[in-house]
């Protein structure tokens, strides 16, 4: 049993075989052969050792005629490697013994070698594991190993373990296999996390290495709670998370049936409490759980799960499909809030260093007007079928938003005079993610009907941590105390001004800091569908009283870590069965 940690992004546990994707994006199953068979498979394997041999020796050829004997003989290096007896030994036996596929055998035995390297402390041999797995790709190649598209033929549940996984990756995944996944890289508050709570999959990310030490079909359990993985378990820890299991189930059962009943405080305080989604299928989740409303429609994930480029009807059906299931509740859409770097469709920006400082959100959408205006068309038209808000991402000066807002007056005019159906007084709102933001926020409260708190960027740009970085994903906190007191400035100038204030980042889904959000005067949340029914729970068990009793006592605390311990044990006594052990 080894037992690895990494960063928690969506909670909950699955338990499954796991399908292993390397950095290359492909899988080798364990296949096992017939015994009257294991000759031929051998044979196969002896062919595709001759091939690849063919191979480097012209790829050595060719490079000491441009490069020299001396670069060259890094070829040299793999024939030896290829044609190492103890290898071809190893080999043999796991195909005419063990009875593995060829395919398999040479997965699972190169792998192991260059494992054996990576933990040499001399590191000339430990880069010497790039050869070898050099070798195993060119043989697996030539044996027809591949499959190009190892998730679109799922038939049986798995666990993912990645290298990484695109958020358009994780919002394609099967979820009717799929059971969680876990990658070696990646942070809390990415759009790759962010898929994972929509799906409603148990994911952790940031590992560090490890795929090369486990097989397809070991059995894994992600514990989406605790930020870990456990690979190849013990009973006594099997059977500790499938009770797990039989006890997150019950719970679920009974917070289902505060379905219809509001999220009011024990002592009469009512708390709107909306849902984020990035699909349009999520609606029925949101509904099930008694959701308000939705706070935060993550459109770009239009963009990210296409091929092609989103047209205005195609914003157009998706935004109408989402108002019109929600049935009379408010849907907030918030436009475009992707980086230039992630837009594939098409060329939007030369490379850029630092993306999350730059072409991006708001500033991509105003440089790019033929983006931006189907989308906007499309929001005044859906909003013919319900309550429709529009919400501007990444809003930094004056200029941005009143830009943002002139076009949406533009478009309104536009699509009167083409006789197209739509409403042009739909409310404005926009989110409040950077400190200049914060800053100036009297100056924007006056020219919006709303604001939105997205704590994820706010903390991201507040802390100057990249939030996708698993590297500094410990310095990525929402309950930093610079963070808290952002929040608590928003609050008192919404007030000031009688403005609605929402806070739609995943601070919000955390029950412990929901109730911090209720003491510092938040009235509107909006979380992921699968948080509502805890977070409601949440705050039908608390009074205003001490909801504000724990914003005093976290004002005076001075780190993330102490405010998030002290969180953790005022859940403990107010509600402790929404706390994991």
């Amino acid at each position: 049993m080894v037992e690895l940690q990494g960063i928690p992004v969506s909670p909950g546990v699955a338990i499954g075989p796991a399908l292993v994707l390397d950095a290359d994006g492909y899988r080798i199953s364990r296949t096992l052969i017939d015994a009257n068979k294991a000759d031929q498979e051998y044979a196969r394997l002896r062919s595709a050792v001759d091939a690849v041999a063919k191979q480097i020796e012209a790829n050595r050829l060719e490079t000491s005629a441009v490069a020299g004997d001396e670069t060259g003989d890094i070829f040299s290096a793999q024939m030896q490697m290829l044609n190492d007896p103890r290898l071809h030994g190893e080999l043999r036996r796991r195909i005419t013994t063990d009875l593995h596929a060829a395919d398999y055998a040479v997965n699972r035995v190169l792998r192991n070698y260059a494992l054996a390297l990576r933990r040499l402390e001399n590191p000339m041999l430990a880069e010497r594991a790039e050869d070898v797995l050099d070798i195993e790709k060119q043989l697996l190649q030539q044996l027809g190993a591949f499959d190009e598209q190892p998730l679109s033929d799922l038939t049986e549940p798995v666990v993912i373990l990645s290298h990484n996984l695109s958020p358009s990756e994780t919002a394609n995944l099967d979820r009717r296999y799929v059971q969680g996944f876990c990658t070696e890289v990646g942070g809390s508050g990415g759009h790759t996390a962010i898929v994972a709570k929509g799906l409603e999959l148990p994911a952790v990310v940031g590992i560090g290495t490890f795929l090369d030490s486990v097989a397809n079909g070991t059995r894994v359990i992600v514990d989406g709670d605790r930020g870990k993985i456990i690979l190849d378990p013990d009973e006594s820890t099997l059977a500790s998370y499938q009770q797990r299991i039989k006890q997150s189930q019950t719970l679920s059962a009974q917070l289902a049936e505060l379905r219809d009943l509001p999220a009011e405080t024990a002592d009469g305080t009512r708390i709107r409490l909306s849902a984020n989604i990035e699909f349009p299928h999520e609606t029925g989740s949101c509904l099930e759980r008694g959701a308000d409303g939705i706070g935060l429609y993550r459109t770009e994930f239009l963009y990210l799960a296409s091929t092609e480029e989103p047209s205005e009807q195609d914003h157009y059906e998706a935004y109408s499909q989402v108002v019109s299931e929600m049935n009379g509740r408010p849907v907030v859409i918030r436009t475009l809030d992707l980086g230039a770097d992630k837009m594939g469709h098409r060329p939007l920006a030369e490379q850029e260093y630092n993306p999350f400082l730059g072409l991006r959100s708001i500033r991509l959408s105003l440089r790019n007007l033929d983006l931006f205006r189907p989308q906007l068309r499309a929001i005044l038209r859906a909003a013919t079928h319900g309550d429709i808000r529009v919400m501007f991402p990444l809003i930094t000066t004056i200029g941005e938003l009143r830009q943002a807002k002139m076009l949406l007056t533009v478009v309104a005019r536009d699509l009167k005079e083409e006789g197209i159906p739509h409403r042009a007084d739909i409310p404005v709102g926009m989110m409040v993610e950077v400190p200049a933001a914060v800053v100036m926020l009297e100056h924007f409260v006056k020219e919006v009907d709303f604001l939105s708190i997205g704590t994820n960027d706010l903390a991201q740009y507040t802390l100057a941590v990249d939030r996708s970085n698993e590297y500094v994903a410990d310095l990525y906190q929402s309950s930093d105390p610079a963070v808290l007191r952002l929040i608590q400035r928003c609050v008192d100038v919404a007030d000031d001004w009688g403005k609605p204030l929402a806070v739609c980042g995943e601070m919000s889904s955390i029950p412990g800091r929901a109730l911090l959000l209720v003491g510092l005067g938040v009235r509107n949340l909006s979380v992921p569908p699968l948080a509502l029914s805890r977070i409601k729970k949440a705050i039908r068990s608390v009074s205003i009283s001490e909801c504000k009793e724990i914003a005093e006592r976290v004002m005076t605390l001075d780190s993330a870590r102490d405010v998030d311990v002290y969180l953790l044990d005022r859940l403990g006594v107010l509600v402790p069965e929404l706390v994991v052990t």
